[in-house]
């Protein structure tokens, strides 16, 4: 299921259906091989910067969160970065919805871009291809410097991330 919550100006059904942005999730999933329900939260830097905090005790927005569960997992991404970065990079925000989407979806298959010796960035590259997204999220962020992961802490918003879950990101 994806969420936005809430609703976000430029970040709508005008923009980006929630129908869309389903089909290519589950499309990624597939191709991922990630099992089970996979949600996908699209909210404000607030909420994001409160779910880093929570779980990876860093006080700042991120662009995509992802929370591993055994039977599939939770995404949560921010709409302003993901609007920013689709400005940034020349392309639509639906197309950045889905860079960060795919980013996500290999979190939850067990990638890990920071001890993974470019075994994520690999998959991430193939998948693109066949998904036809531009650049790789994991090479716009290594070119950045920006990495990170932690273990949480804690329960997360009610729809999101119960103890015990590793939650990753690209900031």
């Amino acid at each position: 299921m994806v969420i936005f919550d809430p609703p976000i100006t430029g970040v709508s059904t005008r923009s980006v259906s929630a129908a869309q942005l389903q089909r290519f999730a589950r499309r990624a999933q597939e191709l991922a091989e990630v099992q089970g329900e996979v949600d996908i939260l699209i909210a404000t830097n607030k909420r994001l910067r409160e779910l880093n905090r929570r779980f990876r005790r860093k006080n700042k927005p991120t662009d995509v969160l992802s929370f591993p569960r055994p039977s599939g997992g939770d995404i949560a991404i921010s709409a302003q970065i993901a609007r920013d970065n689709a400005q940034r990079f020349g392309h639509s925000l639906a197309i950045e919805l889905k860079i960060l989407v795919l980013h996500g979806m290999l979190h939850l298959a067990g990638y890990d871009h920071e001890s993974d010796n470019g075994r994520m960035a690999r998959a991430e590259v193939r998948l693109r291809s066949q998904l036809k997204l531009p650049a790789s999220l994991i090479d716009r962020t290594h070119s950045s410097g920006r990495s990170a992961k932690a273990k949480p802490t804690g329960k997360a918003r009610r729809k999101l991330a119960p103890t015990k879950r590793v939650a990753r990101s690209t900031q």
